[in-house]
Formats: C-alpha cells, structure tokens, sequence
C-alpha cells in the first residue's frame, strides 16, 4: 500500500519554494503520494515548467499561519490554514501522516485538537534524532512540546523512545538515559531526582544521568528532557555546529597554503558536514498524539523536506502509531495523591 503524505506547502521560512522542491524529490524518490496543502496559485507557481508529477496532488488551504503567530489563537481563527486543513485530511484517513516546517506552536495546538493524544499518554514530546559517538544516533526528548512537566511525563517520554528506537533502528533494550547536572543519582533539579527514581524502577534499560557534555559520545540511545531544557539543547548544538564549520571555512581561506590543505580535507570534512547537518535526520516526529507528525526545521531547505517526509513514511510503515498505542496501555502511572491509576486515568 503507498503511503500517503500530507505536506504543508506553506510552512518554515523558505516556503513555498524549497517545500515544493522538497516535494518533487519525495514524489521521484520515495514512492510515496504526496498531498500538497496550502495557496494553490503560489504552489502551482513553483510548479510552473515540471509537467504531470505522478502521486503529486494540491488540496487548497488559503490561509497561513506565520512562523510569529500565538499558535492557539492562530490555529483557531484560522481554520483553513494549510496546517489545520492538512491535519483534518490525516483525521478523516485521506491521509497517513502530516509534515511541516512551520509554526512549531501552532502545529502542536492543531494536532493536539485536531487528532488528540494517543489514550494514556499525558503529554506529547518532540522527539529528534542526534548524531553521536561513531556513526551512532541518539534520540533526545523532549525539545520543545512542553516547557513544564511533571515526573510520569518525562517516564512516559522514555518509554515511547525507547519503543521507537527498537523498532525504527533494531537497537535491542535501547539504553536510557537522563540529562542532569551531574552522574550521581542525587544530582538534578526535583523534577529529575523524582524522574530518575521512577526510571531505576521501570522495566527499561535504564544507565542513570548524562551530563551535558556527554551528549554527542554515544553512551545512551535516548536521552529524556524536559522541554524546555530540550530546546535550549537542541539550539545551542545547532549554533556551535554553525559556528564551527564557519570557522573552518574562514581558516581555510586564509591563506594559499590552507586552501590547498582544504582541497585535501575536503571529502572528509564534507561527510562530517553532512553527518551533523540538522537537514539529514527529518526534523522532530510529535511523539503520543493519535497520527504520524513530523515537525521540521523552520528553516528547512529542500533537502530537509524530503527527508522530513522519508520520516514521516518510516514511522507509517513501521507502525510507528501502533506502537506507542501499545506502549501507553502498559505504561504503569499513578495520580496525584500517588495512587496507582491505570493508563485510561487523565493525566
């Protein structure tokens, strides 16, 4: 069966341009239908001069909702945004998964009253996969679905990446992991003391806290978060990876004798380029809402979009939505006053 993807078209700073671009690459590549959303003079526009693109449709969608915009009131008084229309084709089953690079806010608003949560999961979390160690890859969440969270939350997070990592990746009992201030399970804020406690006691593969700088040497599978500390993460990663390879281009310029060290250096420093380019990994699935979401770079390139939506297709053939349905019937939670609850109890 082909997998049918929602694009917004209209999404990120590059829009429509690089979606569109993105778009015609998956359609050629992928052997995926893709569904693109948004003002239809502006997509057929860049698809000006391409001809029938087979598996390629438009579904009109005239409002947008911008990058600034307060997400729940722009996901509300704009109901034909192409994020709320792309949503509402994944809800009717015209569709098996949403992908932008728009309004993170807004997408997360839209998807959470559009498809709801996956029942007995709290909270969502956007889930990113990180290069690490030697050509290994690490999944960190959650980096920006939730600035607060209480402790069952941050253990629900970790059993859903744990979940998705063996599944997605064939990495058997995935190795979890806690960032904190420090290795020693007292160290943290109350929030991740309470949370490493619940964790020693799970049932998961748990290896203790990891402290910042340890992040990018490979020694866990996931690394669970809080939001707003995710974020942040997730960020200041980006920005050092720029400012690295901006430094190495300005030293190699400097003088002859560093460009012709360059020229020799370059396919290797291309394939590291490339390894912590944020464009290879498909941007940040939203993972324990009920359908395939897949949130992308706000500044994301044609690159990035395609392989934004070979996520998206991923998780749809693996079942990905299955398995956190599963995942969320065996999660143990408890209430408020501490008492056990089952995963059908809110939250």
């Amino acid at each position: 069966m082909t997998v049918r993807i929602v694009l917004d078209a209209m999404g990120g700073d590059n829009a429509p341009g690089e979606n569109v671009a993105g778009a015609l690459m998956a359609a050629g590549g992928l052997g995926v239908e893709l569904i693109l959303v948004g003002q239809v003079d502006a997509i057929r526009h860049e698809l000006k001069g391409t001809g029938d693109v087979p598996r390629l449709r438009i579904v009109d969608a005239p409002e947008v909702i911008g990058m600034d915009e307060h997400a729940t009131e722009a996901v509300k008084h704009k109901p034909n945004s192409s994020i709320n229309i792309g949503l509402q084709l994944v809800k009717s089953g015209e569709a098996d998964a949403f992908v932008t690079s728009g309004n993170t806010g807004a997408t997360m608003a839209a998807t959470l009253l559009t498809l709801g949560r996956v029942r007995g999961i709290g909270r969502p979390a956007l889930a990113t996969i990180f290069p690490t160690g030697s050509d290994g890859l690490t999944m960190f969440l959650d980096v920006g679905a939730n600035a607060d969270c209480r402790p069952i939350h941050l253990v629900q997070f970790a059993h859903m990446a744990a979940a998705y990592m063996e599944r997605m990746f064939d990495i058997r009992q995935p190795r979890v992991a806690l960032l904190s201030i420090g290795e020693e399970d007292s160290k943290g804020n109350q929030l991740v003391v309470e949370v490493h406690q619940a964790l020693r006691k799970s049932r998961l593969n748990f290896v203790g806290n990891i402290e910042g700088k340890d992040l990018s040497k490979g020694h866990a599978d996931v690394v669970v978060m809080d939001g707003f500390t995710g974020n942040i993460v997730i960020k200041t990663v980006e920005g050092i990876a720029d400012m690295l390879f901006s430094e190495i281009r300005h030293a190699v310029e400097l003088t002859p004798w560093n460009r012709a060290a360059g020229l020799v250096l370059y396919t290797e420093l291309r394939k590291v380029k490339r390894r912590l380019d944020y464009a290879e990994y498909g941007g940040a699935q939203l993972l324990g809402v009920d359908g395939v979401t897949v949130i992308a770079h706000g500044r994301s390139n044609a690159r990035a979009v395609f392989n934004a939506v070979r996520a998206a297709r991923d998780a749809v053939e693996n079942n990905v939505l299955d398995l956190i349905r599963e995942v969320a019937r065996e999660i143990p939670v408890r209430q408020k006053d501490g008492s056990a609850a089952t995963p059908a109890d809110p939250i």
